[in-house]
Order: C-alpha cells, then structure tokens, then sequence
C-alpha cells in the first residue's frame, strides 16, 4: 500500500482516521422457524428476500475481514458484514446457495469444541445441528470466512481464567488446525463483553471480535452487530440500516 502523504511529509505514519462504524448484520440459524423462541432463524425465502435488497441498494454483503480490509484502505462505503453464528449445520445447506446466488461473502463463527452437536445451550426450542468438522471446511473452500465463537458457546463475563483461555485462545487454535489457514475473528457468545473477555481475545492474537451492542467498548475487538431476524422486510432494513449509521459513535481505526 503506498504510503500517506501525511507519512511522507513527517517520516511517521499518519493517525487511524475516524469513520462511521461499519455496518455488520447478525444472523443465526436459515430454515424453518416455526417454533423458534429466542428468534435465532429466518427463513431461506426470508433470507432471499434480504440480500436482493442489500444489492438493489447498491450494497454488497462480505466477510467481516473482507470489510475491514476494505475500510483500512479508504474505501468499502457499499459493503456489509454478514456474519452467521454458531455454526448450525442449515449454513451449508440453506444460506450457502443463496450467499452464492447473491454474489456475497460472509463470516461463519463456529464452536470447534461441539462439532456434530447441537444448540444444547438454548434451553427452550428445536435442537439444531451444528456443522462437523466436514461442513465447516467445506464452507472454508466455498470462500467462507470462518472465526471462533469460543469452544462451548459460554459467558465470557462469567468465566474463570482457565475457561477464558481456552474459549478464546484454543477454539482459535483448533480452527486453525482444522481449516490449515488463519483465524482472525471471533465473536463473543450471547453478545456479552467486559474488559477482561476484550483484553483476552486481543492477546490471542485475534484482528477483530464482534460483540452486540458493546457501549464504550466498541473497537476492533468489540465491534457492535445488527440483529436481523424473519420480521425484518425491506422497510425495517432501511430503518436498521439508517439507525445503525446514525446511533454509532465513529471509532479510531473503523
């Protein structure tokens, strides 16, 4: 990348500049959601729905790194983050095909210490599979971002020091030797954060992590998501799209 002007005239590179914070949707499950209680699914028709109205609005859906490369360089006002949690095996199945259809990219955050399991953490509702180590390396060929959701999908906030470690630093270890390539992004289960969770996946070596709403944390590793479920139509996507832009505080280095 050439060099700034501002690094040319001083000798020192020039400051991170500041930005509206960049657009990521936060999606879950695609299938059926018929019975789905904490309103982690939407539908393949739904889904459709969603990202040809991201492209008739000139935007284009890509992996959170992909983004974030994108903004570094000055440029990527027409992209968005998509990104799909914990790692449900209807990705490949369901999303995969549709992502293609609508020439996106996508970020897949995956539990690599229950692959082949299911969403035994969510007490109430279906149990859904979770991809096995076959689907997540077929996503990664099919050009898939994949980052870690920790290891078992727990609080991070709540964690001792031995289970933060190894939610943060060995699920990425683990991805990594799974997928033969890097892991740069994680994201923090159930969207919880404080300090100590943020600081642990810095020092694991992580470009990026995505929270929800992480307030005064916001930043490369706690970057704030917007939620999009089966109800959101086109006119509720304008409307989260254009509050999203409106409600974030610009941040250093976005």
């Amino acid at each position: 990348m050439a060099a700034s002007v501002d690094s040319l005239d001083t000798g020192r590179p020039s400051a991170p500049r500041k930005g509206p914070v960049p657009w990521v949707a936060m999606y879950h499950s695609v299938g059926d959601c018929s019975d789905d209680p904490y309103r982690i699914t939407v539908t393949p028709e739904r889904l459709a729905r969603q990202l040809a109205w991201l492209r008739r609005h000139g935007l284009r859906g890509v992996s959170v790194t992909e983004l974030l490369a994108a903004r570094a360089r000055g440029e990527g006002r027409n992209l968005v983050g998509l990104t799909f949690d914990d790692g449900y095996a209807d990705f490949v199945t369901d999303a995969l095909p549709l992502l293609r259809r609508w020439d996106c990219g996508a970020t897949l955050f995956v539990l690599p210490g229950r692959l082949g399991g299911d969403n035994a953490w969510d007490p109430l509702g279906p149990r859904k599979p979770l991809l096995t180590a076959d689907g997540i390396r077929h996503a990664a060929a099919e050009g898939v971002e994949i980052g870690s959701h920790g290891l078992t999908h727990v609080d991070l906030t709540k964690a001792d020091d031995r289970t933060l470690e190894a939610e943060v630093a060995e699920s990425r270890a683990q991805l990594q030797e799974l997928t033969g390539a890097p892991v740069d992004g994680f994201c923090y289960p159930y969207g919880t954060i404080d300090a100590r969770a943020v600081e642990a996946v810095r020092a694991a070596g992580y470009a990026y992590a995505c929270a929800i709403d992480p307030g005064p944390l916001t930043g490369p590793h706690a970057l704030p998501r917007v939620y999009v479920g089966q109800d959101d139509t086109a006119w509720r996507l304008y409307l989260k799209y254009g509050l999203h832009r409106l409600r974030r505080r610009p941040v250093e280095g976005l």
